[in-house]
């Protein structure tokens, strides 16, 4: 047995699968008992250890491999993930608040290791490892509609500081404790790595720019590019005695503009979250020494709690201060603390790195004790965060308007600005709406639907078919798909003859389905494409996405999807979910009007909020919204209804049944298969029994 063990362990292949079981299987367990998924990776880590049935070796050269790959992986992503957007808005405040979050956090790190015999180097590399923030609690905020909020725009633009400045002390502190270390060697030190930090800055920019201007849409080779990228920043950081992780983040920010929020960052964030970050948290699992743990904890608690209480300290310090000097509200003092609470990325990895990290005498920069501190450092703020932050962020007020402009007459004023019009902007342009047919089961009614729309802004309907072909156009194939191109056309046509609109039908050749619909609405100058829905959950779907998911991705005006259960002149009854107001939720209403107004149909705005949110936030969202239909003119034929649930996706579905039809949106976003949607969202798709619309627009 011992033989077979042993045996199992010394094979590369046999040590991958093992790894892919537990990325699979272990952190929807833990999210489903409210842990963090990665705290799952760390426990198995722990479990297939030395301390555990020892199936992983932490010394093993393939489990070195895919952990510094991971390693790597993770700060290259955190890089990537920073909105440079947002933080241009606020760089002025977010490097103030930066500055805060990051020099206090250092100072309380310093003392607590100075106070527990540490030196002086390791000190400042303890203060180092607080001064960081992972944004856990993103979503949270994103999903209460108040990423706008001053002040997390705020915190989320600190973490460039805070990061790079973090980084920075590691890159110094552990050149000092290889012994390198002299006034001229730190000149020299600090002067390569700024004149390498610009040329991966600007000039990983300036060639990721021109590659992908040049390659079009070769999404793999840009994938491939990417990947490139990071690893040659890596290694560029070694050659500078850096440590890799730094290169890696100094990547993320390199390529930022250049993959923006297109299909290849999806895919570099899809291999990176199945695969190699997950790789990353079993292999630190596997560092740790569960009896030096426990002695830890039972030894030298002073020092866990130290740093575990200095770093809680020292961030609601920052945060105070942020709020004396920009005058924010308390909600928003503790919202901007929660969110810079959880230590994971940058702090485990320059843990890590600097745990590894050994002199000629074979001292490491940190002790064991304090690596098995930021682990408890980790797993308590990466609950606390996110908590704290759902707690916190339902009381912000709602993004208010500069100058103190009433909301209301902001939405009136800058209405040409905020919307994609739906109307031509010149009268002699036609209204166009281009319907892709495929389906002979669904083709009538999307061209009724498309009719109806077409018929009262007096425009015109474009039936388009895609004939899928090769590089071959002699292939036999391709005449049997454009006759049965052909075939769909003439009846599209003949359907829309019955309803006295125009229509100009269109079969194209293309080799991709997806783009092909996406073209023909581009040459057209296209106001709206319609399409039909289609659940395809197969294998290809779940890796690649659908053609409706590349449609969105892809299209240059709104889309609408629809799953047509009655006949479009029956769906007089219009719900339409809305949970904040931005740009999208505006087109989305003004898609409701055009339908409401083309069906003599009634609009009904269902606004659900969760129980903590305070009652003056409710009545404001009230007023902004009357203030917004009267805008629109909606007044006579659209009624708002608030309700306070804190499970949106039942009352959707309770509420559904008094209507015809639910609009709900969808986001210009790729996914690993599938339209990008939110979760609740999600699960109202999967339960609705009356037609829907799932409506997208560009740029959301």
């Amino acid at each position: 047995m011992e033989n077979l063990l042993s045996l199992l362990r010394g094979n590369p292949l046999v040590s991958f699968t093992i790894l892919l079981l537990v990325i699979l299987t272990l952190p929807p367990i833990f999210e489903r008992l409210r842990l963090p998924g990665l705290v799952g990776l760390l426990f198995a880590g722990v479990i297939l250890g030395k301390d555990g049935l020892h199936l992983l070796d932490a010394d093993s050269e393939s489990i070195k491999l895919l952990a510094d790959i991971g390693k790597i992986y993770l700060m290259f992503v955190a890089g990537l993930e920073i909105d440079l957007a947002e933080f241009r808005k606020t760089k002025e405040r977010s490097l103030v608040f930066g500055a805060l979050t990051f020099l206090l956090p250092l100072f309380m790190g310093t003392i607590v290791g100075l106070n527990f015999g540490f030196g002086w180097n390791s000190s400042i590399l303890i203060g180092s490892l607080l001064a960081s923030h992972t944004l856990l609690g993103f979503p949270i905020v994103q999903r209460l509609g108040m990423v706008k909020n001053e002040a997390v725009m705020v915190t989320i633009g600190a973490t460039i500081f805070t990061d790079i400045a973090a980084l920075l002390v590691l890159a110094i502190s552990v050149s000092i404790h290889g012994g390198n270390f002299s006034s001229v060697s730190l000149i020299i030190q600090l002067v390569s790595l700024g004149l390498y930090s610009v040329f991966v800055l600007f000039g990983f920019d300036w060639l990721g720019k021109e590659y992908f201007r040049r390659t079009g849409d070769e999404e793999s080779n840009q994938f491939l590019f990417v990947l490139l990228a990071v690893f040659l920043a890596s290694i560029g950081a070694q050659l500078i005695n850096v440590d890799k992780i730094v290169g890696a983040f100094l990547a993320g920010l390199a390529v930022n503009d250049v993959v923006g929020n297109g299909p290849v960052k999806e895919k570099v964030e899809f291999v990176g979250g199945t695969l190699f970050i997950p790789f990353f948290f079993v292999g630190m699992g596997l560092l740790l020494d569960i009896p030096a743990f426990v002695k830890t904890i039972q030894f030298e608690l002073p020092l866990v709690l130290g740093i575990v209480g200095g770093l809680i300290l020292a961030k609601l310090l920052a945060a105070m201060g942020a709020k004396f000097i920009y005058r924010y509200t308390w909600p928003e003092l503790f919202t901007m603390w929660s969110l810079s609470l959880p230590q994971v990325a940058a702090t485990l990895a320059a843990a890590l790195a600097a745990y590894q990290v050994q002199n000629t005498a074979g001292e490491r920069l940190i002790n064991e004790a304090v690596f098995n501190s930021v682990i408890v450092l980790m797993l308590i703020t990466s609950i606390l965060g996110p908590v704290l932050t759902a707690q916190f962020a339902t009381k912000l007020p709602l993004p208010k308007a500069k100058d103190n402009e009433d909301y209301g007459n902001v939405v009136g004023s800058t209405l040409d600005e905020w919307l994609p019009q739906l109307k031509p902007e010149r009268e002699n342009d036609d209204f166009t709406i281009v319907i892709p047919i495929y389906n002979p089961h669904t083709q009538r009614d999307l061209i009724e639907m498309g009719a109806l729309l077409a018929k009262k802004e007096s425009g015109i309907i474009v039936p388009v078919s895609i004939a899928n072909a090769g590089v071959h156009m002699d292939d036999p194939q391709l005449d049997g798909n454009l006759k049965q191109s052909q075939m769909l056309l003439d009846r599209a046509i003949e359907i829309s003859q019955q309803f006295n609109v125009e229509a100009q039908g269109i079969i194209r050749i293309d080799d991709d389905i997806a783009y092909g619909i996406s073209r023909v609405a581009k040459e057209k100058n296209a106001n709206l494409i319609i399409m039909g829905w289609s659940e395809n959950t197969g294998l290809k779907a779940r890796l690649f996405g659908t053609i409706l998911d590349t449609v969105f991705w892809s299209s240059h005006c709104p889309v609408a999807v629809m799953r047509l259960l009655d006949n479009p002149t029956n769906l007089h009854r219009i719900l339409l979910p809305v949970k904040n107001l931005s740009k999208a939720t505006l087109e989305t209403i003004k898609f409701a009007k055009l339908f409401a107004d083309a069906n003599q149909g009634s609009i009904t705005l269902l606004h659900i909020c969760d129980r903590q949110t305070p009652s003056q936030q409710v009545t404001e969202f009230k007023t902004t919204l009357s203030n917004l239909i009267t805008e629109y003119e909606l007044s006579e034929k659209c009624k708002i209804k608030m309700i306070i649930h804190d499970a949106p996706a039942q009352v959707i579905i309770r509420a559904s049944h008094q209507f015809d039809l639910v609009i709900l949106r969808s986001f210009r976003r790729r996914t690993a298969g599938g339209l990008a949607v939110s979760d609740i969202t999600t699960e109202v798709l999967k339960k609705l029994r009356c037609s829907l619309v799932l409506f997208g627009q560009p740029h959301s």
